[in-house]
Protein backbone atom coordinates (compact mmCIF):
# COMPACT_ATOMS: atom_id res chain seq x y z
CA UNK A 1 0.00 0.00 0.00
CA UNK A 2 1.50 3.83 -0.86
CA UNK A 3 1.93 6.19 1.98
CA UNK A 4 0.56 9.47 1.63
CA UNK A 5 2.62 12.47 0.64
CA UNK A 6 3.08 14.68 3.47
CA UNK A 7 5.39 16.96 2.46
CA UNK A 8 4.49 20.49 3.04
CA UNK A 9 1.65 20.27 4.90
CA UNK A 10 0.91 21.37 8.19
CA UNK A 11 1.26 18.65 11.07
CA UNK A 12 -2.24 17.64 12.21
CA UNK A 13 -3.33 18.66 15.28
CA UNK A 14 -5.72 17.77 18.07
CA UNK A 15 -9.15 19.84 19.35
CA UNK A 16 -9.01 21.31 22.65
CA UNK A 17 -11.58 19.53 24.78
CA UNK A 18 -14.62 21.59 25.72
CA UNK A 19 -14.16 22.69 29.58
CA UNK A 20 -16.62 21.38 32.08
CA UNK A 21 -18.87 23.36 33.81
CA UNK A 22 -17.74 23.15 37.36
CA UNK A 23 -19.61 24.24 41.13
CA UNK A 24 -16.12 25.32 42.91
CA UNK A 25 -17.10 29.00 41.69
CA UNK A 26 -20.65 28.80 41.03
CA UNK A 27 -22.60 31.64 42.83
CA UNK A 28 -24.69 30.08 45.70
CA UNK A 29 -28.56 29.31 45.06
CA UNK A 30 -30.80 31.66 46.55
CA UNK A 31 -32.19 30.33 50.05
CA UNK A 32 -35.81 29.17 49.83
CA UNK A 33 -38.31 30.64 52.61
CA UNK A 34 -40.36 27.76 53.62
CA UNK A 35 -42.96 29.46 55.21
CA UNK A 36 -44.28 30.49 51.34
CA UNK A 37 -44.14 27.08 49.96
CA UNK A 38 -47.31 25.42 49.86
CA UNK A 39 -48.05 21.96 51.38
CA UNK A 40 -49.89 19.71 48.79
CA UNK A 41 -52.70 17.32 50.57
CA UNK A 42 -52.71 14.04 49.18
CA UNK A 43 -55.54 12.49 47.21
CA UNK A 44 -57.71 10.27 48.43
CA UNK A 45 -58.79 7.92 46.20
CA UNK A 46 -61.54 6.26 48.55
CA UNK A 47 -63.70 9.32 48.44
CA UNK A 48 -63.73 9.56 44.53
CA UNK A 49 -64.86 6.42 44.48
CA UNK A 50 -68.32 7.11 45.64
CA UNK A 51 -68.68 9.55 42.85
CA UNK A 52 -68.77 6.84 40.11
CA UNK A 53 -71.73 4.92 39.46
CA UNK A 54 -72.05 1.49 38.83
CA UNK A 55 -73.24 1.28 34.99
CA UNK A 56 -70.49 3.98 34.29
CA UNK A 57 -67.74 1.97 36.03
CA UNK A 58 -68.30 -1.07 33.57
CA UNK A 59 -65.20 -1.40 31.07
CA UNK A 60 -65.77 -4.53 28.77
CA UNK A 61 -62.21 -6.53 29.29
CA UNK A 62 -59.85 -6.89 26.01
CA UNK A 63 -61.45 -10.35 25.43
CA UNK A 64 -64.74 -9.48 25.69
CA UNK A 65 -63.89 -6.75 22.97
CA UNK A 66 -62.22 -9.16 20.58
CA UNK A 67 -64.73 -12.02 20.76
CA UNK A 68 -67.57 -9.76 19.84
CA UNK A 69 -65.37 -8.13 17.16
CA UNK A 70 -64.50 -11.15 15.63
CA UNK A 71 -68.05 -12.22 15.74
CA UNK A 72 -68.54 -8.58 13.69
CA UNK A 73 -66.28 -10.15 11.62
CA UNK A 74 -67.59 -12.96 10.39
CA UNK A 75 -71.05 -11.53 9.91
CA UNK A 76 -69.70 -9.19 7.02
CA UNK A 77 -67.94 -11.78 5.15
CA UNK A 78 -64.67 -12.47 6.81
CA UNK A 79 -63.51 -9.17 4.68
CA UNK A 80 -59.98 -7.28 4.86
CA UNK A 81 -60.26 -3.85 6.08
CA UNK A 82 -62.60 -3.38 8.56
CA UNK A 83 -60.90 -4.40 11.99
CA UNK A 84 -60.67 -1.24 13.82
CA UNK A 85 -64.70 -0.39 12.80
CA UNK A 86 -65.39 -3.97 14.10
CA UNK A 87 -63.58 -2.96 17.61
CA UNK A 88 -64.70 0.52 18.22
CA UNK A 89 -68.05 -1.02 17.46
CA UNK A 90 -67.83 -3.71 19.69
CA UNK A 91 -66.66 -1.97 22.51
CA UNK A 92 -69.68 0.91 21.97
CA UNK A 93 -72.01 -2.59 21.68
CA UNK A 94 -70.92 -4.24 24.82
CA UNK A 95 -71.13 -0.81 26.98
CA UNK A 96 -74.30 0.04 25.96
CA UNK A 97 -75.06 -3.51 27.09
CA UNK A 98 -74.13 -3.60 30.27
CA UNK A 99 -75.18 0.31 30.94
CA UNK A 100 -78.74 -0.98 31.26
Amino acid sequence: MAKKNTEGKAPATRRAAPRRATTKNAPAAAPVDVASVTRVEPIDAAQDMGRVSAASAFQPTYDDIAQAAYERYLKRGGSDGGDFDDWIEAERDLSRRNRH
